[in-house]
């Protein structure tokens, strides 16, 4: 038995790895999928969302398991899971990326996306930003384009109508990696994601260690390839050879 920990992205909460975690959970593992603050059902203020609170939140589910734990990150998830990865590395046996922003020491999530390989990007095109603290609202009109275009109708609707506001302070704060020795990672490069362009997704995956997988996917493969994303999380697949990683192009 393998514990899992699923962290969700942006506008998000734990309630959009369903599908996974019920074949996880079916094939005998444990899994947990934390509301990071201010998401899903989770009733923190937005104005006290940040980088360390939502950290803290994925380090508390770490320590109430009873082992480390494969800890995974989808999207803006992938910045939290590096940063609780850096402050407990003993919790975690693996880390997998699954279309996510993988930041170097001192990255943010805004300095990834704007990167060249980031142009494109459909989340920052498609986003108002208001408040101080700034939080961001999805344009909900824009999700099934941009989040669920090869999704089921009925299930890209209900994931939408569950759309939250993102604090940015969460985009905005870089990682602390200074010293850090971090698991092993994985990196699932979905080719078809109008969220975060191809090209960046595989800088991120490539340009430090990884095992880097793909998979024909837009930005919800855990809607629209969920077994394929079980294999990659049971280890049952095998890396993508870089000869057959996606174009540089978005």
């Amino acid at each position: 038995m393998t514990h899992f920990v699923l962290v969700h992205g942006a506008f998000h909460g734990g309630w959009c790895w369903e599908p996974v975690a019920t074949l996880l959970t079916e094939a005998g593992h444990t899994v947990v999928t934390p509301d990071l603050p201010g998401a899903g059902d989770d009733d923190t203020p937005l104005e006290e969302v940040t980088l360390a609170s939502a950290t803290e939140r994925v380090v508390q589910t770490l320590r109430s398991l009873e082992e480390p734990a494969v800890l995974v990150g989808h999207s803006m998830g992938g910045v939290v899971i590096t940063q609780a990865a850096a402050q407990a590395p003993e919790l975690v046996s693996r880390l997998v990326y699954l279309t996510a922003f993988r930041p170097a020491h001192g990255e943010s999530l805004l300095d990834l996306t704007g990167l060249p390989e980031g142009a494109g990007d459909g989340v920052q095109a498609n986003i108002t930003v208001a408040g101080a603290p700034p939080v961001a609202t999805f344009d909900a009109t824009k999700a099934q384009h941009v989040f669920h275009h090869d999704v089921p109708a009925d299930t890209a609707q209900q994931a939408t109508d569950r759309l939250d506001p993102q604090p940015l302070a969460v985009f905005a704060t870089p990682v602390d990696l200074e010293g850090a020795q971090l698991p092993p990672q994985e990196y699932v490069i979905c080719t078809e994601d109008r969220a975060i362009p191809s090209a960046l997704q595989r800088l991120m995956a490539e340009r430090s260690p990884a095992r880097v997988h793909k998979l024909p996917a837009g930005h919800s493969p855990f809607y629209s390839h969920t077994a394929e994303v079980v294999q990659v999380l049971l280890g049952e697949t095998e890396e993508t050879s870089k000869d057959s990683a996606v174009p540089s192009t978005a």
